[in-house]
């Protein structure tokens, strides 16, 4: 996914999302100068923290 479509799942904004990427808690890739993010990683995000919130 990319940082919009993550923006947009999660409803954050573009700030809070790198600052998960660089907290290491949302994993993301680099191919070439983009930033990429797999589903299951923002699925297992969610997951996490709707676990932690109970």
């Amino acid at each position: 996914m990319t940082v919009p479509e993550v923006m947009a799942t999660l409803k954050l904004g573009r700030h809070s999302v790198y600052n998960l990427i660089r907290s290491k808690r949302l994993p993301s890739i680099t191919v070439g100068r983009a930033r990429r993010i797999p589903a299951d990683a923002v699925h297992r995000f969610i997951k996490t923290e709707l676990e932690s919130a109970a």
